[in-house]
């Protein structure tokens, strides 16, 4: 079983695993044998965490949460990078499914329905447990109003937007803020931004880091208060404007938001979620759902009481076995089509090619969405994997599946680990909202505010997705 992908399943439990265990084991043993240097120092994989900054913080520098709110220095452990993974976990299976169970959503007073009516169910139930809550959202609000404040003190006139997944609501507990700063500079102000924030107290030291040689430089940092992740880019317009247009799909296509959610946390937990780590972009994964309901054969599909369950099986089939990655591009912009790579290349800047996953600009003609993603086989295989263990699980016939309401069909490819858990739960006991109907309204979503601004009330998506929270400065 690849370490990445999956882990084994109840029904697979027994002397036979176990004996192919030991042997897959050994056999690795023996293969790693030529490879490991005698000095164990040097055959230390890199790590995995981030050791703990002890270091004592004045209270104007955390703002509303003291140093020792902190949600690692409270628990005295060491950070890990992705706190949703599910790496490696087969070898350990109390790990897998963690002292919470590892399949959180699942309500254990309420019978399922078997089959796929059950795993419907169980992703109505993912969506609404993994939904961002009041205390999460205004979490989020906080840490852009204090960048904000930091970037409008180095230039009176820049301007702080919200885009990604934050913007557009399809956001996990665990997922980055994604701001741009639009103003006028000859040169990026990265260097003067890191130091600002560091001056202020914003970002853990350890965390920030300044990447100007990438495609889109960014400042990356890890908020000190909250532990949130936040990546900061300058004058990427399109970014916005990317945003805005997911939300309008949200609108189009009802069932969206509940498919993106599971198929962020499946491959979020799997290490699938970034192109430099060998996946896909959440903006990539977007537009390859969309497109799948543009194109899908029903033409109820994507209507709200459409069945998940069905949905979810049939994304993995296409993007798993019979997406042709080699020939076809994505296209979503005019109703949605598939395109020829040869009809994209014609397109392009001269010396650029379509990628593996190529996925048309919706916003930009020419650009490709998916070039940097040279790990998309590993993600079709994934997604292949998927398939096969959901298809399994949902068929009528099979009778050696264990019971559904015993063991969760959407927990044999997707696990919150306690981590994650835990993190959640340290936010609502630390960020407690004193009143919700005093400090926010829900109102309808063509209200919102099309930017976020420190001078104003801010309006964001809701942890809904259907609804607008107005926070009030």
């Amino acid at each position: 079983m690849d370490p990445v992908i999956g882990w084994f399943q109840p029904e697979q439990e027994g002397p036979a695993k176990d004996l192919w265990s030991r042997i897959w084991e050994t056999q690795k043993g023996v293969d790693n044998m030529n490879v490991v240097d005698i000095n164990t120092n040097l055959a230390i994989k890199a790590h995995d965490y981030i050791p703990i900054d002890s270091t004592t913080y004045s209270d104007d520098q955390l703002n509303r949460v003291t140093a020792n709110s902190n949600f690692y220095f409270n628990r005295k452990c060491r950070k890990r990078e992705n706190r949703a993974s599910t790496f490696a976990m087969n070898h350990n299976r109390a790990a897998l499914i963690g002292e919470h169970g590892g399949c959180p959503w699942k309500n254990p007073n309420k019978t399922y329905g078997r089959g796929v009516i059950g795993l419907h169910e169980e992703i109505e139930d993912f969506y609404n447990y993994m939904c961002p809550t009041v205390e999460e959202h205004e979490l989020r609000v906080n840490v852009v109003r204090r960048i904000e404040k930091v970037v409008l003190s180095l230039w009176q006139d820049a301007t702080v937007e919200i885009f990604g997944s934050f913007r557009t609501g399809l956001y996990l507990p665990t997922s980055d803020i994604d701001l741009v700063v639009i103003g006028s500079w000859e040169t990026l102000p990265l260097r003067t931004l890191e130091q600002s924030l560091l001056e202020h107290g914003i970002a853990e030291p350890n965390t920030l880091k300044v990447l100007d040689k990438a495609t889109v430089p960014i400042v990356k940092l890890t908020d000190k208060v909250s532990d949130v992740k936040v990546d900061i880019s300058f004058n990427m317009r399109n970014g916005v404007k990317s945003a805005e247009l997911i939300k309008d799909f949200k609108q189009r296509f009802p069932v969206l938001s509940k498919l993106v959610l599971v198929l962020k946390q499946f491959l979020l937990q799997r290490d699938l979620n970034e192109v430099f780590t060998g996946g896909i972009s959440s903006y990539s994964l977007i537009l390859m759902t969309i497109s799948f309901l543009q194109l899908h054969p029903r033409q109820n599909a994507f209507c709200p009481g459409a069945n998940l369950g069905v949905l979810l099986i049939e994304f993995f089939e296409l993007y798993g076995r019979n997406f042709n990655y080699m020939k076809t591009g994505i296209r979503v912009k005019d109703g949605g089509t598939y395109i020829s790579k040869d009809e994209v290349l014609r397109g392009m800047i001269d010396g650029h090619r379509p990628s593996l996953l190529c996925i048309e600009d919706p916003l930009t003609p020419g650009n490709d969405i998916g070039r940097s993603s040279y790990g998309a086989l590993q993600v079709k295989q994934t997604f292949e994997y998927a398939y096969i263990v959901l298809t399994q699980a949902v068929n009528p016939l099979n009778t050696l599946m264990y019971d559904a309401n015993k063991y969760s069909i959407l927990g044999r490819i997707i696990r919150v680990t306690d981590e994650v858990i835990d993190y959640r739960a340290w936010i609502r006991e630390t960020f407690r909202v004193p009143s919700y109907s005093s400090s926010v309204t829900h109102q309808d979503e063509d209200d919102s505010l099309s930017s976020y601004s420190g001078s104003e009330a801010s309006s964001l998506e809701s942890p809904t997705g259907s609804d607008t929270v107005r926070v009030s400065h």
